[in-house]
């Protein structure tokens, strides 16, 4: 199976991850698409009760790590981060105000800080780093190598399926972790 690199991804790309993570390729040799999980991802607000709305997308942030200039043709593994805005605090204050009244935020937190105090020059770099914690947290062990866990696809003639449509309302794995902890992997 062909799955996009993502940022903090969506519960059903997670689901068909963990199905057979062994089978898994990760895309990185395709023409970076804008405006995808590629670089975003959708937290859920808490509720507010003041609200009468009763949809989850008005109860959802979207955020996204802002990249430099990408031309047409850019490979997504050549992607780089752009740091010209604080957009590392801002996404750790949306996480903490999203999950900080979740059962586990506490417990997990320590693990996804790091992300947004250091700079990662490449998208793909920061994805694949987020995907070994959230992996480890998940199956409640260490984390894997890289040739265990995934093989990168070196190939630039990838023209899957719209990957897009297949993940849902695209609501982020962190909901389910830190919402579930340990038993994360059965809600999956």
């Amino acid at each position: 199976m062909i799955l996009p690199t993502t940022y903090m991804g969506p519960v059903e790309w997670y689901r068909q991850f963990l199905a057979n993570p062994s089978a898994v390729q990760i895309e990185v040799m395709e023409s970076f698409p804008k405006q995808t999980y590629r670089n975003r991802c959708t937290i859920t607000l808490p509720h507010d009760s003041q609200s009468n709305c009763q949809s989850p997308i008005a109860n959802s942030l979207t955020l996204t790590v802002p990249v430099k200039r990408v031309d047409s043709k850019q490979f997504t593994r050549d992607v780089e981060i752009s740091y010209q805005k604080c957009w590392q605090h801002q996404h750790w204050i949306a996480l903490v105000s999203a999950y900080k009244r979740t059962p586990y935020f506490d417990y997990y937190a320590d693990f996804f800080r790091p992300f947004y105090e250091q700079e990662t020059r490449f998208l793909v770099d920061l994805n694949e780093k987020i995907h070994e914690v959230i992996i480890r947290l998940i199956a409640n062990d260490e984390p894997r190598t890289k040739s265990q866990e995934q093989r990168l696809i070196t190939t630039a003639d990838w023209a899957g399926q719209d990957l897009e449509q297949a993940f849902g309302n695209g609501q982020s794995i962190l909901d389910i972790l830190f919402e579930y902890g340990p038993e994360s992997v059965m809600k999956i």
